[in-house]
């Protein structure tokens, strides 16, 4: 799978289950009704934050941030609220979950099914809002490395 380039994002939860995960494993499953899909590990701290809360934001990272993506890999860093201390930020609209500012766009979603899959477990959710901005690119993964994606003009 190291040869399929994907894009990067942050799941983030609010609420006591304060929680901010890094997830290429990420896709629109629908438009009508407007749902997402993340896969999420069943042994990480992520899968029970989404559980309970049922709800989530995503933040899909843009060209020049890679440092957050490594910020929310890195499981050496306190989980909760404390990962979210230097890490500008902003809360959502519709779901209690923050959301990082700069990011290339933004969804909120409401958790409307789950799927277990092997040591996975795949979180559908409903997409509440949406947002985006004008930035450099995308931020993507490939080959083991993050690369960035210049964002060109359409004509």
């Amino acid at each position: 799978m190291s040869r399929f380039a994907t894009g990067v994002t942050v799941i983030t939860t609010g609420g006591r289950h304060c929680h901010g995960m890094t997830a290429n494993a990420f896709t629109s499953v629908s438009l009508t009704p407007p749902l997402i899909a993340c896969c999420v590990a069943t042994t990480a701290h992520m899968h029970e934050a989404i559980t309970r809360q049922g709800e989530f934001a995503v933040s899909v990272l843009g060209a020049g941030q890679e440092h957050l993506a490594r910020h929310f890999t890195d499981r050496t860093r306190p989980r909760g609220a404390a990962q979210f201390e230097r890490v500008p930020h902003h809360p959502a609209t519709r779901v209690d979950a923050p959301l990082l500012t700069g990011a290339a766009a933004w969804l909120e979603c409401r958790l409307a099914t789950r799927h277990r899959a092997g040591d996975h477990t795949i979180f559908l959710g409903e997409v509440l809002t949406t947002a985006c901005a004008d930035g450099p690119g995308a931020l993507l993964f490939h080959g083991g490395g993050y690369h960035a994606l210049a964002h060109r003009a359409t004509r």
